[in-house]
């Protein structure tokens, strides 16, 4: 089921049940935080430029048209073309494990309720597994 889905029938998007705007920004900058924190990290943080701020926008902005909300990022750029976005950066296993862990420790110190912890984490992984680009 889609969050438009949802919408249709009555139940909360992931957006709502996450708490909004308010709540994807923290979990947007927690995630942020535990890249440029965590040494195991320094991988996936290669990837992004020195001032994180812009990357923070944007996926944000993504996070919340995708988890449901308003689609702040499509309005900015247009389509999300995630995958062309993201081929000039060699990602691979290891990118794509380090992006994971950094995302479920900030949902998980965010305080994500188990069962859309676990639904956004079964999402995010499918979409971290499409981006990758390298074999390892």
């Amino acid at each position: 089921m889609t969050s438009a889905d949802e919408s249709r029938n009555g139940t909360a998007s992931p957006f709502d049940t996450l708490g909004g705007e308010a709540a994807v920004r923290t979990l947007v900058d927690r995630f942020y935080d535990l890249m440029d924190l965590e040494p195991t990290c320094a991988g996936i943080r290669a990837l992004h430029p020195q001032d994180l701020s812009g990357s923070r926008d944007k996926l944000f902005w993504f996070l919340c048209g995708w988890l449901g909300g308003p689609d702040h990022y499509i309005q900015r750029f247009g389509h999300p073309r995630l995958r062309a976005r993201h081929l000039p950066f060699a990602i691979g296993i290891a990118e794509r494990d380090q992006w994971m862990a950094c995302m479920m420790q900030a949902m998980a110190e965010v305080g994500l309720a188990t069962d859309l912890a676990d639904r956004l984490t079964r999402n995010f992984f499918g979409t971290a597994d499409w981006m990758r680009n390298q074999g390892g």
